[in-house]
């Protein structure tokens, strides 16, 4: 799966809690200063060709929806910040977010729990 540049996860996102768009409906969702309609359509077009997009033609226009789901986008990007940054190791990234940003015990307990629910037995 390639990897989106900020721009174009910006325009994911709003698809992704849309479900599906127009490029009108896409620009009215983004934060100000909304970008030019000729920019978001340019940039779902690269969404399109990168696989991550599709469109129905609605009448004269396209309405377009999401066919990479935002949990498969998710756990690559977090395995590749792990792999990039990390050596791979989620230890050493917890372990950096815990050092750097005061992570509160309670919070690590919650994880705790969390991985050891979901644990294969």
């Amino acid at each position: 799966m390639k990897q989106l540049t900020k721009a174009e996860e910006e325009i994911m996102q709003t698809l992704w809690q849309l479900k599906k768009a127009n490029v009108k409906s896409i620009i009215e969702m983004l934060p100000e200063p909304k970008p030019a309609y000729n920019t978001v359509s340019t940039i779902v077009r690269i969404l399109e060709s990168k696989g991550f997009v599709n469109y129905e033609k609605k009448g004269k226009g396209h309405v377009y929806f999401p066919i990479v789901a935002k949990e498969s986008y998710s756990n690559q990007s977090i395995n590749k910040l792990v792999d990039n940054y990390f050596q791979g190791s989620f230890k050493s990234m917890v372990s950096f977010f815990v050092q750097k940003n005061d992570v509160d015990v309670k919070d690590i307990e919650v994880l705790l729990d969390e991985i050891n629910k979901n644990k294969p037995q």
